[in-house]
């Protein structure tokens, strides 16, 4: 086998490679020897099938698997050999693919974008401003506030009054089809927030404008999916009794307030809001002093990137923006998006530093532990009750899901490891000034 380089401009590479046909028939019968002891064929014992029968019979597709192995094996040898790393998979073409036939030498091409060296970088000279926010009483107030209105309390309202969408009304029923009641189909004293879609379609819409007292029926069709199949499809009438109408109250902030988040009183539930209020500052503080870091990383160090990434990257950003300009698209069945210089722009910043990134990981051996991989597998397998075993053996099979998964946990181990060494100020901010320092993010 022979290697010649066809081309050598800036990170694109070319070569010829020719593999003897010698080599291959070699191949071939090593594989054909292998496989012969057991080997079973009519009118032979096994093991004992005559090596041209074999040929014969299983020749071109052992052909096949040796010059596949033939091929990567070159490829292997030539990247040990010269310490290129392909940008991405190599492009191999057979050459005389058309006319060639047994017998003949095999003669490929190669292509790829190897990958740059990356300059070293001095992360002990970078210098990064960590804004700090305290929980004031206004937020833990407002935090508070809102925690009541969502655990809100109904009361009654004035006798007489009409219910409104949002309201809770108590109410007896009982279901009929058929003029049958039907199991499941009764209750007493329950209580049913209008608008919560907790009943089947139809029904909630029709208590809307009744007031305490009054008697109706409430008439709707199951929907054709319904669990039950003897529901199926069916008409109903629900004889409903109105008892009472209440309206929506935001709770009490008390230490009752407290236990419906099952925290014993109101101090240890301001105490859980401002802790979990400077986590929410803290991550959006990372967020900005992450982007400090890149910019000063992009300023730091430049050097030539793969037009294949960066095309590649510039299509997804172009793509990306499209759909979000087009909400109403949800699937790729739209004209072809073209890339602009700022999308390009962008992309070549976005793969510099994510090769950056991707240098300082492997240098100084961060890696992904199999705890945290799970741990992020678990917290999107929330993202779907019920199957979350089916999400995990998605992901297991699916390695393009996993490394989509595993990628922005490396990148956050490679900041943090940059944050250490890097020198960092705090710095006491309002959270009006985070605020402004988060939406500046979106507008560079």
């Amino acid at each position: 086998m022979s290697v010649t380089e066809t081309l050598n401009e800036g990170l694109k590479r070319g070569y010829e490679i020719e593999v003897k046909a010698a080599d291959l028939e070699a191949t071939v019968n090593e594989k054909l020897a292998e496989a012969q002891p057991q080997v079973e064929m009519k009118g032979f014992r096994k093991g004992k099938v005559p090596m041209a029968l074999l040929k014969k019979q299983f020749g071109e597709r052992i052909m096949g698997e040796a010059m596949q192995e033939t091929v990567d094996n070159a490829m292997k040898a030539h990247f040990e050999e010269c310490g290129d790393r392909p940008a991405q998979q190599p492009k191999v073409e057979m050459i005389n693919g058309e006319e060639w036939k047994e017998g003949d030498d095999v003669r490929l091409s190669m292509s790829y974008e190897k990958l740059p060296e990356i300059p070293e970088v001095d992360l002990k000279s970078i210098t990064l401003e960590k804004l700090v926010v305290k929980a004031g009483d206004d937020e833990i107030e407002d935090a508070l506030k809102s925690l009541a209105e969502s655990a809100q309390d109904f009361e009654d309202r004035k006798k007489g009054t009409k219910s409104k969408d949002g309201d809770q009304v108590v109410i007896d029923f009982l279901g009929k089809v058929d003029d049958v009641a039907f199991d499941g189909g009764a209750g007493e004293d329950y209580p049913l927030v209008l608008g919560s879609n907790s009943f089947i379609p139809g029904f909630e819409e029709q208590l809307v404008g009744a007031k305490a007292g009054d008697e109706l029926d409430v008439k709707v069709t199951f929907p054709a999916e319904y669990g039950a199949e003897n529901l199926a499809g069916k008409d109903a009438v629900f004889a409903c009794t109105v008892k009472a109408v209440k309206k929506p109250v935001a709770a009490k902030i008390d230490d009752e307030l407290a236990k419906k988040y099952q925290v014993e009183d109101l101090a240890a539930l301001k105490t859980q809001v401002s802790e979990r209020l400077e986590e929410e500052y803290k991550g959006a503080a990372r967020a900005v002093m992450k982007r400090g870091l890149l910019d000063a990383l992009d300023q730091m160090v430049s050097f030539e990137l793969p037009e294949s990434l960066v095309e590649m990257e510039a299509g997804q950003i172009a793509h990306q923006l499209w759909h979000e300009e087009n909400p109403e698209v949800e699937g790729h069945d739209h004209p072809e998006v073209e890339t602009t210089d700022e999308h390009k722009k962008l992309a070549a910043r976005r793969v510099s530093l994510g090769l950056l990134l991707a240098e300082l990981g492997q240098k100084n051996e961060i890696a992904v532990s199999d705890a945290e991989m799970t741990q992020a597998v678990m917290n999107q397998a929330r993202q779907y009750p019920g199957q979350e075993k089916e999400f995990f053996e998605f992901v297991q099979q699916n390695p393009q899901m996993r490394q989509q998964i595993q990628a922005p946990l490396f990148e956050d181990k490679v900041v943090d490891f940059a944050f250490e060494l890097a020198e960092v100020t705090t710095k006491d901010v309002s959270k009006e000034d985070l605020e402004k320092a988060v939406e500046a993010l979106d507008q560079e």
